[in-house]
């Protein structure tokens, strides 16, 4: 339900975006005509076709951006048309000719004011077109549909956003008619104002067709929501769950039964398991993804815990839930399990079955099962890693398992493997897709369209921006011309970043410098002590890693060719 007042309300503050800005002369082109007739079947048919090709959009894959792409050219020529029969009557007598004819077969009545169906048909038209601005409360609810799959929630949370947005865009239209109708009695020039709509309209397509309602708009609009729906989304997201507390001597409780295996899309270093061969072994489950932080500087304990006390009843798996796009790739999975020297089983989960059999929510996490199948205990996060070994050996021993090595794993890792500073005022996780983006100091993101970015001269703590020119996705940003950068004023010893080369898989140089210069000593394993370093596969670099405390510094990655992408900041 939360979720639900949540989506409605990003809806409603969509009226103050600019991304609805080019939508506006197609819904007032009515506003002197009957509500009811008009507006609300307009305004549901464009919630509808909106909520129905948002879904495709989050769950459907490439095939149904494209679909949505030849949408818009079709609804561009039908608005298009409206706007021509706007500035002329004769022109509008001869493109409704056919229109009407249909519309009174299928409303077998039509009016002078205009039938339900061909209102209909105009907001599913205008459905097509509208690209709201994807501010963090959309985002949340795409990714949420990418997480869980198709399903009945993913509609009906993306039809009460849609519906949010009509609500406001009704008031306005009830609102706008009342002032329209005003002007034609008063002023008698119901037919410049009905040309100065038709202007209007047409000059609302244009503005799509060039990309403006993306672009331009976005940048130049007065009123931006992102910050007010990221306030909400703040005030309402719930804090991370604490872990169990267990009293010292006590076994520890029943958590539950461990849920089923068989959703993994796939299994790396082993067969297919089930939770039936299990039994009679403790179980670890480890639900991770290979570009996670988190992930990685908890990886160590898991693999010393393996190699401790596999011979002595544990058995690990490492569930590997994707986080990005290119993280469902088995090949990429596979690549990075043997970089990364896992060598206990790997059950690749790209369907999210077994996270959601979890009931899962965070990376990593860690699932202690004993040898009848139930889960025992939790943890979330990095660190309480003595904890969790004290908790697989008292299932061992609970089990029968005697003799257990004593002392407690110390891996002394290395790279973006070691433990992290534990500065509590360093930056925190950044994402660069504009569907979880935030502190970007560049002005207004366009989406999903190439655009020429430039840094301001001065960046406040905890600030980014681009530079270049580049296309900012949901997820990523990439690079369409070479000497693009990005610079972030960071707090912390280390910095990383997500990375990947473009489509053609085609290596990319960078350089980084800090406060303007090499990063010398403090340079990450991923660049030496000049900064230059280079993108070759899709995975975590990095690239700071300051050897003397972890104070502000300005930092800057300048990328000598094209194509990069760029997903995600981490510090340590």
């Amino acid at each position: 339900m939360l979720l639900l007042i949540l989506a409605y309300l990003g809806g409603v503050l969509t009226i103050l975006s600019p991304c609805i800005l080019p939508v506006l002369p197609f819904v007032f082109a009515r506003a002197d005509r009957p509500f009811a007739r008009n507006g609300l079947p307009m305004l549901l048919g464009m919630a509808l076709t909106f909520a129905l090709v948002a879904t495709l959009a989050a769950v459907g894959g490439g095939w149904a951006v494209r679909a949505n792409q030849y949408g818009r050219i079709v609804a561009l020529v039908v608005l298009a048309l409206l706007g021509l029969t706007l500035l002329s009557t004769r022109v509008a007598e001869w493109m409704t000719r056919p229109f009407v004819a249909l519309g009174n077969r299928l409303s077998q009545r039509a009016d002078s004011e205009g039938s339900v169906w061909s209102a209909a048909g105009l907001g599913i038209a205008t459905g097509l077109l509208w690209a709201p601005c994807a501010g963090p409360i959309l985002g949340l609810l795409l990714t949420g549909a990418a997480l869980n799959g198709a399903s009945v929630q993913t509609t009906l949370l993306l039809l009460t956003y849609a519906a949010g947005a009509a609500t406001s865009l009704a008031l306005a239209l009830l609102i706008g008619g009342q002032v329209f109708s005003l002007m034609k009695r008063s002023l008698g020039a119901g037919e410049w104002v009905r040309r100065a709509l038709g202007v209007l309209v047409l000059v609302g397509v244009a503005a799509i067709a060039l990309g403006l309602d993306t672009g331009l708009l976005t940048r130049v609009a007065l009123a931006n929501t992102s910050g007010l729906e990221q306030k909400l989304l703040d005030a309402t997201r719930p804090p991370p769950a604490p872990g169990p507390v267990h009293a010292a001597g006590t076994p520890l409780p029943v958590e539950g039964e461990m849920p089923s295996l068989a959703g993994a899309t796939g299994w790396l270093n082993t067969p297919p398991l089930t939770r039936e061969a299990l039994r009679g072994k403790v179980v670890l489950v480890d639900f991770w993804t290979y570009s996670c932080i988190n992930c990685l500087r908890s990886l160590p304990y898991v693999r010393g815990w393996y190699d401790k006390y596999r011979d002595h009843g544990l058995v690990v798996i490492g569930v590997h839930a994707p986080e990005f796009a290119f993280e469902k790739e088995p090949a990429n999975v596979a690549r990075a399990v043997k970089e990364l020297g896992v060598d206990y089983p790997v059950a690749l989960d790209n369907d999210y079955a077994i996270w959601q059999g979890f009931d899962n929510q965070y990376w990593p996490a860690h699932y202690f099962i004993d040898a009848r199948g139930n889960i025992r205990a939790h943890h979330f996060g990095e660190g309480g890693y003595a904890t969790s070994e004290d908790r697989i050996r008292e299932l061992l021993t609970e089990a029968g398992y005697h003799d257990l090595p004593g002392g407690y794993v110390q891996p002394g890792s290395r790279g973006a493997q070691a433990a992290g500073s534990g500065d509590p005022m360093r930056s925190p996780e950044t994402y660069v897709g504009y569907a979880r983006a935030a502190h970007f100091a560049g002005g207004q993101v366009a989406h999903d369209d190439a655009w020429d970015y430039h840094a301001p001269a001065t960046l406040l703590p905890g600030q980014w921006s681009l530079d270049g020119r580049w296309t900012v996705h949901a997820e990523n940003a990439q690079l369409e011309r070479a000497g693009g950068r990005i610079v972030y004023r960071f707090r912390g010893r280390d910095l990383h970043l997500v990375l990947g080369p473009g489509a053609d898989g085609k290596p990319v140089r960078f350089r980084v410098t800090l406060d303007g210069k090499p990063p010398g000593a403090d340079h990450g394993m991923d660049v030496d002590a000049d900064g230059y370093g280079t993108v070759t596969e899709q995975r975590l670099y990095q690239l700071v890693r300051q050897q003397h405390g972890s104070g502000e510094r300005l930092f800057e990655i300048t990328f000598l060719d094209p194509g990069v992408r760029a997903y995600a900041f981490t510090f340590g």
